[in-house]
Formats: C-alpha cells, structure tokens, sequence
C-alpha cells in the first residue's frame, strides 16, 4: 500500500488501481508534501471534496465525493477533469482558472450543473466553493473543491413553487372551459418538470390512460402506476393522470404533460404530478359545486407543509441524548414560512442543536430559510469553534454571500464531560430563549442578555453561556410562534410554557412535544418548529 493512500478508506482498491505514473501527477513516491498533506485532509474529510491539482486539475476525491458523481467513478480518478466533467466544463473550467491564476476562492450556491453520471445527461444542482492550495514561497499548486448537492432543495423548492401558482390559480378559476389554459399558464415557470401541459374532457367509455389528450407519438412503452401513466414517446416522457368524474351526469378529465428527460421518474416526481393532479380535480370538483373553497385552501396548506418538512432535517442520533422535532404551520395560512430546527453531530462527536426563524411567511422565507440553515451548518462544520464565534461567521458570510435578510438564530452545543452530564454552550441572535427541564421537575428559561438577529450587522460582538445538563434533563426549544398571541383571548406565553413542562421530568422527548403541542398547538397564529434534547439518565 502506498503510504499517501492510507487514509483513502474503501476507495483505497480505486486509488491503487490507477497507474499513476501515466498520469501528468507522476508516481505517488515523488509527490510533493503540498500535494500529499492536502490529500490528506481530503481524505480525513466526511463532507465531499476533491483536489484538482496541476495545470490540468486532476482529480482525487474522498468517499464522500463519490456518491455526487455517481458512475464517472472510478474512472474519474486521477484524470484531469475536463475530461471527466466535459458537459459542465463550459461553467467550471473558468472557475477553475480564476483560483489558479490568484484570483481568489469562489463560492457558487444552487448552480445548475447537469451531469452524464447516471446513463443519462441529468439536472444537477450544486453549492460549492474553490479554494486555492499553495505550496512553497506561495505558489498555487492546485485547487480544492467543497461541495454540496443541492438538486433535491432546488428541484423540491422549484415544484413548491409551481404547486402555490396552481393552487392561488385555480382558487380564483369559475370557468371549466379556462381550466387547461390556466393550469399551463400557472406551471409554465415549472417547465423544468412539466411542459405542454394539457386538460382534456374524455369521450364517454375512455379511461383517461388511452391516449385522448392531444399528444401524439405515443411508442406503446407505458408504465402505469396506480393514478398515473408515464408513456415513452419519441419526444421524450409523457404522463397521463386521470381526474375524478364531477357533476350529474359524470364528467371526466384527463391532464396530461410532457416529463422532463433529464430527470428521473422517481417516487419525488410522481408525487410532484399526483399533487398537480389532486389540485386540479379539486378545482374541477370545486367549479363543479362539489367542492367548497375551503377545500382547495386546506389542500395547498398540505402540500406547503409537506414540502416544508421535505426542507427540515431528521434530528441527529446520539446513544446518550434524545432528540424530538416538530414543525407546525399556522392555523389559518397555507404557506410556508422561515421557521426551522437542525441537529448534527461534528467529525469530533460534538452535537450540535440550531433554531431559528427568518423574517417573513412566504416562499421566499423558507428559500431564505434553507440557505441560512445550511450555510450555518457548513461554517459549524469547517470552523468547528464556538456558538458565537459561528454565529459572528454567520453575520460576516451573510453581509457578503447573502441572503439579505434578517434571523433569530439560537445555536448550541452538547459536551460531555463525567458521569452522563453535559455542558451546554450556547449563542443567542435574538432567539426567545429555550426552557431547561431538570430532573427535579423545576423548569426556568435560558434567559440571557440579548444579541441581534444574524444579518443585521456583521461586526455585533456575540457571547457564549454555559449550563450544565445533568442526567434525566431536557431542553426545549421554540420558535416564537409558540408563545405568542395577537388575540387577548389567547392564553400562551412564556410563563404557561414553564407551567405545561414542569413536574413532566419523566417524559421522553417525544412524549414531552407531543405535551407542548397539545397544549399550545390549537389554531396558532405563526409555524412553530419545535426541539426537544433530553439527557439519558
């Protein structure tokens, strides 16, 4: 085994496989140590990187880095990427030139980069930054790449979208005759996931998966699932969705649109089309008189909440500490809206728990939202120091990358230190402050002096608290959306959310959300995100 490949892990077989000596990097013997401890840190690193060294950026890659390119590995190993990479080099090469040359890092968010690395040309998406390696007397040897995949946020973002133009569309829709010119006008942005859309009545005796929607070409190659078709034509993918019969005598509908052929028809898509499916029955019904306005409103408040939670992240997993997470829309809005939780432990075992709400309640907070939660969760993961050095890294990286926008966030850390007890280190961005529950039963806010929110100014000098978590203790933490009430018949604050968790020591987390929310989740007025951390005894 080649020394420089020790850490290479399950790539180490790639790694040894490649002739080294025939690639413009020569043999891994008469490597130079810039090269070799950069390598190093590649390969030590659970996020996806990959070095791009020489004139000709070749490429080594860690095992995280593998499942982005999927099957251009292994042979992207040790090849210059232009030639593994030829469908995006358009975009990346002078990218690439700008860092080599001195011009700086970069950093690109949610680029579109569509990648030949599943048997097909696909739509990718990406955020990732380069970084200059320099050698000695500072000579800029070659360049590493962080990256993170962002297909599934642009793509699920993107369809939330389309499926709130439908609904407000068809909301305010009374003629039925409209109704096909209306749903493609509203999903024409969407294109990138359906085109050519189409809603044809049926001749009497037809099943809406027969052909009679205005699309010819059909190959005969279906593929049926349940309520819809997915038909492989000579112009690429076409899906047929039926709509429930309406009014007395029935009358059916068929909608049908062209796929996109850079994407996969998986269980995402097709949940995607039944939705667009679901809302254009409901407006179908709804036209017809079958179905109240109230309807339609209730439908959209579904799906926002459902591709909302597609945006929020399972809670992180630690044998010695629960953790139980909730997301709650509004009573009476059917959007989405800034408020979020996120847990994750660090490459050193340090778990990390963040809360925070951004500014608004529309679809541009939860975009805002997704950007703030990961850029947070990257700056935590590369500077691995402190909640307010993080947090003042958050202010700094905001003012310049954006969003231009403005967040509570509370960010806090869990360390072990004897006998089961934990410290907790915290930051407060103007974030209410969270409960502790201690074993005893007593209950008493975090409070701290307050800080402004993330992105209000960049210089504000943030401060970390401390508290320790013996065994048997819980922390809760909330979106303000919890406590607060317009409306002077609204019992909830602050005050009767330390009454509903005392004495309710011995729930686990999940027992004491589901407490919290019962008490306080009728007909709220603003999302709640909720997140409980609760201590082994």
């Amino acid at each position: 085994m080649v020394a420089v490949f020790r850490d290479a892990g399950r790539l180490l077989h790639s790694y040894e496989r490649v002739d080294w000596a025939a690639t413009p990097l020569g043999p891994p013997e008469q490597w130079g140590p810039t090269l070799r401890t950069a390598l190093s840190i590649t390969l030590n690193s659970r996020f996806p990187v990959t070095l791009l060294w020489g004139p000709q950026y070749v490429l080594l890659y860690n095992e995280a880095y593998v499942e982005l390119i999927a099957g251009k590995h292994p042979a992207a190993l040790g090849r210059p990427a232009e030639h593994v990479f030829p469908e995006a080099w358009d975009v990346i090469g002078p990218l690439l030139d700008s860092v080599r040359e001195g011009g700086g890092p970069v950093l690109m968010q949610d680029v579109r980069l569509d990648l030949h690395r599943h048997g097909f040309l696909e739509e990718c998406h990406f955020t990732f930054a380069y970084s200059a390696v320099r050698g000695a007397g500072g000579v800029i040897e070659g360049v590493i790449d962080i990256t993170e995949e962002a297909t599934g946020r642009v793509v699920t973002r993107r369809r939330l979208e389309a499926l709130g133009r439908l609904a407000q569309t068809l909301a305010e829709l009374d003629d039925v005759e409209l109704l096909s010119e209306r749903v493609a006008a509203a999903l024409e942005p969407a294109a990138a996931d359906v085109s050519d859309v189409r809603v044809h009545r049926l001749p009497d005796g037809h099943d809406g998966h027969d052909g009679h929607d205005g699309h010819d070409g059909h190959d005969g190659h279906d593929v049926k699932r349940d309520d819809l078709t997915v038909l492989r034509t000579a112009d690429g993918p076409l899906v047929r969705v039926p709509l429930p019969a309406v009014g007395d005598p029935p009358v059916e509908f068929v909608l049908s649109a062209c796929l996109s052929d850079a994407l996969a028809v998986d269980d995402g898509y097709r949940t995607f089309l039944r939705l667009v499916g679901s809302t254009t029955a409901e407006a179908v019904a709804r036209i017809a008189g079958h179905q109240a306005e109230r309807r339609v409103a209730e439908l959209e408040r579904k799906m926002s909440e459902t591709l909302q939670l597609s945006l929020l992240t399972e809670p992180a997993v630690d044998d010695r500490v629960e953790i139980a997470v909730r997301y709650r829309p509004a009573a009476e809005r059917a959007h989405v809206g800034g408020d979020w939780y996120d847990s994750f432990a660090l490459p050193d075992g340090q778990l990390t728990v963040a809360i925070g709400d951004v500014s608004g309640h529309d679809r541009r907070a939860a975009a805002e939202m997704a950007q703030i939660r990961n850029l947070l969760r990257g700056i935590a993961f590369t500077v691995q120091s402190p909640p307010s050095a993080i947090l003042s890294a958050l202010d700094r990286a905001m003012a310049v990358l954006g969003p231009r926008t403005m967040a509570t966030v509370l960010l806090a850390q869990l360390e072990p230190v004897r006998d089961g007890v934990r410290v907790l280190r915290w930051a407060n961005a103007g974030h209410p402050p969270p409960v502790l529950l201690l074993p005893s039963g007593q209950a008493h806010a975090l409070a701290a002096r307050p800080e402004p929110l993330v992105g209000f100014v960049s210089t504000v000098a943030r401060h970390d608290h401390t508290v320790e978590l013996p065994p048997g203790a819980a922390l809760v933490l909330f979106t303000d959306g919890l406590v607060e009430r317009r409306l002077p018949d609204r019992t909830h604050s602050p005050e009767h959310l330390l009454e509903a968790v005392t004495d309710r020591q011995d729930l686990s987390a999940e027992d004491l959300c589901d407490e919290i929310l019962d008490r306080f989740g009728d007909r709220l007025e603003d999302d709640v995100a909720l997140t409980v951390v609760r201590i082994a005894r």
